[in-house]
């Protein structure tokens, strides 16, 4: 299981650092212009802290993956983890629209490649919690 971690990590931990090019890719100097300045700031903070958030869970895969694994609150952690990326997976069949990726072939692998890899966090971090004897000491 550690390596499973260790690949969410770095995975993660790279996935915050592509979020430095969405305000170019997602050209939002002009799709941003027309909301009020509270809005177009919000929505840079949050852009900035979902990356700190992800980059921090990838990083702590990394560096800490023994104790993830291995201790009652480890797998605690995992749980939440779990249920974080669970959530994620959740939003992107049930929130996000077809319309923004179904025909348009670019967008559709983006999309099954990202439900591969939210489906991967899900199921390494819950296992790691439901299966303690599999992946290390019983809670």
């Amino acid at each position: 299981m550690e390596i499973h971690y260790k690949i969410i990590g770095f995975l993660l931990m790279a996935l915050a650092i592509v979020h430095i090019i969405f305000p170019r890719y997602f050209n939002w100097k002009q799709e941003l212009s027309s909301m009020s300045l509270i809005n177009r700031q919000m929505m840079q903070v949050h852009t900035f802290f979902i990356a700190l958030a992800v980059f921090l869970m990838g990083l702590l895969c990394v560096v800490a993956t023994d104790d993830l694994v291995n201790t009652s609150l480890g797998r605690i952690i995992s749980l939440g983890l779990g249920v974080f990326w669970g959530f994620r997976l959740f939003f992107q069949f049930f929130v996000y629209s077809p319309q923004l990726w179904k025909g348009k072939p670019f967008e559709t692998i983006v999309h099954v490649v990202f439900s591969i890899i939210w489906m991967y966090l899900t199921l390494v971090f819950t296992l790691t919690f439901i299966n303690p004897h599999e992946h290390g000491r019983p809670l």
